[in-house]
């Protein structure tokens, strides 16, 4: 008799978008739970019949894959148009945004400078 979630039920939402973050980083169940300090039975069942993990798991794992708990949860993402690594151009917001306001200002002058050049 095989083994699983029977394929006439869907995965919990918080699985399923679990899942997809997994895979848009080329993740293993295996090297996921490795990862998260825990096993790989534990990832499966977190992915395919785990319909109320506890707020820590949510948590753990949203920080894992640097997203909001709200995003991890929902199918829609706030701020990105896809799983997985941001643009660069979002890449370099984020730097600029962990910067003193001071540095910030004399990025903005000279990002506004460049724009009203062409």
């Amino acid at each position: 008799m095989p083994g699983g979630r029977p394929t006439n039920k869907p995965a919990p939402k918080f699985g399923q978008r679990m899942a997809a973050f997994r895979a848009a980083k080329n993740l293993s169940q295996a090297q996921l739970a490795e990862e998260l300090g825990m096993t790989r039975a534990r990832v499966v069942y977190y992915e395919r019949a785990a319909t109320n993990p506890s707020f820590e798991v949510i948590q753990k794992v949203a920080e894992y894959f640097n997203v909001s708990v709200g995003e991890l949860l929902n199918d829609t993402a706030k701020g990105r148009a896809k799983l997985g690594r941001p643009s660069q151009f979002v890449q370099l917001a984020e730097r600029l945004d962990r910067l003193p306001r001071s540095q910030q200002r004399a990025a903005i002058k000279m990002l506004e400078g460049l724009l009203q050049a062409t």
